[in-house]
């Protein structure tokens, strides 16, 4: 938790990511004031082999405690927060009964819905929905209410309303049921052009059209803070809460981003992005498009699988001593691990972290997480700290990896990127990627972007602003570039070339049934299986 001025009035951000949840205040001129968080994980339930479930009580219950810290860190009250807004993972599913009980929910990695969406695949319907949504069935809701369908047909009777989880934030606020178009097209469920529900979609998931929620556009006041939300988190009843929207697409509006410029958002997982002023699809199905926040705009998009989660992963398993150093110093484990990391030469000295697959929405597989390339002789040059670096490196290939195929859509000549997010409040972290792609890399004054996109649709709900992109100016600021190192470029591309040829060998172990996956989308079709 951190905390900055005080003051008022604020803006608040409430995030539902895939690993927790934050509330964060910001001034009118997009200062960050104070910020609560709280880690949370997603439970597979019992003869469920890929299902998650979201708790959505007790995540509220962590929601509504990050609310009342971050009050209480900027010393405010909830008469100084002017206007509230949310924001989300995406593809992460609430559904309701006609009481607004949620009946079930699940977050964006939940793969139940293998048998679903193979189902659809072979039916054609899949190639139907990505030609007007955009996005793959794999982690969308057309398998997963099938699924629902065939397992639980007796709760999907009752469903009154769907809706997204920032959505669902919303409704625990202000007790109203809307969606807005860059976290809604998520669902699967989009016409692209249109920034709407698909009634041919719908019809293919056996949903009545009453169940869809309106659509508002990301800013607009759509209800008020009610006096039970109020009394939970410490708000005022009556605090006007605007649409917010998707986590990735407002980190862009929070970076300033515009469109035809290349950016990565870091956080549990990293979103590789650029925007355009048509609704672009990847004839080959491998990346996803979806709706930005702003009308006109469109975001194609690589998905990064568990960069971020997998320095977590390796900070718990592995980092005690830098975890007890960093206490230590009151500063923040990532920076004693990346001072281990960046006495370790580009390369990680022979050391290949096996970890996300560049994104491949028809067959997206990943292999299992592994470690490749330790030198025994060496411990001090191919150990832990290696490895830190190693899993640095293996981000930066995916993001590579990513813009060579957003150059080949769209014909950008990128030549230089924004990267924002967690990962980017580092300095060994961005070097890398600079180094990996050989342009250089910008980070924004504020990497909570997605936040700040959320308070902007906050302020601009609530007046302060005449529009999202009030403060673009600002925003586009930057607090640091990082300038491509040539013997490192030169370095990076020779090992990006051998990863390249590494990782579908290692792959191919849990193709074959010997290792577990990282992760496999439902649906993805194993090598014996052709194409569609």
């Amino acid at each position: 938790m951190t905390a900055g001025r005080r003051g008022g009035p604020y803006l608040l951000a409430v995030d539902a990511g895939t690993g927790s949840c934050r509330a964060l205040l910001f001034t009118e001129g997009g200062e960050q004031v104070a910020v609560s968080l709280r880690e949370w994980a997603h439970r597979e339930p019992p003869g469920v082999p890929g299902g998650q479930d979201f708790d959505a009580e007790a995540n509220w219950r962590a929601i509504t405690a990050c609310i009342r810290d971050a009050l209480r860190l900027a010393g405010a009250t909830g008469d100084q927060v002017a206007a509230v807004a949310a924001t989300s993972m995406r593809e992460g599913i609430v559904l309701y009964d006609a009481d607004g009980t949620e009946l079930w929910a699940c977050p964006n990695v939940d793969s139940r819905a293998a048998r679903e969406a193979a189902e659809l695949i072979d039916e054609g319907a899949a190639d139907r929905i990505f030609a007007q949504a955009g996005d793959w069935v794999s982690i969308t809701s057309p398998a997963r209410l099938r699924w629902l369908a065939r397992h639980r047909p007796g709760l999907l009777r009752r469903v009154h309303s769907l809706g997204m989880l920032s959505d669902w934030i919303v409704w625990r606020l202000a007790r109203v049921h809307i969606t807005e178009p860059s976290c809604g097209s998520s669902s699967g469920m989009f016409s692209l052009p249109r920034r709407s529900w698909s009634a041919e979609i719908a019809e293919i998931c056996g949903l009545p059209p009453e169940v869809l929620p309106e659509v508002a556009d990301p800013g607009t006041v759509v209800g008020a803070v009610t006096a039970e939300a109020a009394a939970q988190t410490g708000l005022r009843a009556g605090t006007p809460v605007a649409a917010g929207g998707a986590d990735t697409q407002l980190g862009l509006l929070g970076a300033g981003v515009r469109a035809g410029e290349f950016t990565v958002l870091a956080g549990t997982f990293w979103q590789n992005t650029i925007l355009t002023t048509r609704p672009l699809i990847d004839p080959q199905v491998r990346l996803r498009t979806l709706c930005h926040v702003t009308p006109g705009e469109w975001m194609l998009e690589g998905i990064g699988f568990y960069c971020g989660m997998a320095m977590r992963w390796y900070r718990d398993a592995f980092c005690a001593a830098e975890v007890a150093a960093a206490q230590e110093r009151g500063v923040d484990p990532y920076v004693v691990m990346e001072e281990e990391a960046a006495r370790i030469p580009p390369g990680s000295n022979g050391v290949y972290a096996i970890l996300s697959n560049l994104m491949n929405a028809r067959r997206w597989r990943h292999a299992s997480p592994s470690f490749v390339g330790f030198d025994l002789g060496d411990p001090a040059g191919s150990g832990r700290a290696a490895g830190i670096r190693a899993v640095e490196e293996a981000a930066a290939y995916v993001v590579r990896g990513h813009l060579g195929i957003i150059r080949e859509l769209t014909g950008a000549q990128v030549s230089e990127l924004t990267f924002s997010g967690g990962a980017a409040k580092g300095a060994l972290w961005p070097q890398i990627i600079a180094d990996v792609l050989g342009v250089p890399v910008h980070v924004p004054a504020v990497t909570e972007s997605s936040a700040l996109g959320a308070a902007l649709c906050a302020g601009t709900g609530a007046g302060m602003y005449a529009g999202l992109t009030d403060l673009e100016g600002e925003l586009r600021k930057r607090a640091a570039t990082f300038e491509p190192q040539p013997a490192a470029v030169a370095a990076y591309t020779e090992r990006y070339e051998r990863w390249l040829d590494l990782y579908p060998r290692m792959l191919a172990l849990s193709e074959d049934g010997l290792l577990n996956p990282l992760w496999r989308a439902a649906g993805a079709a194993r090598p014996s299986q052709p194409d569609r």
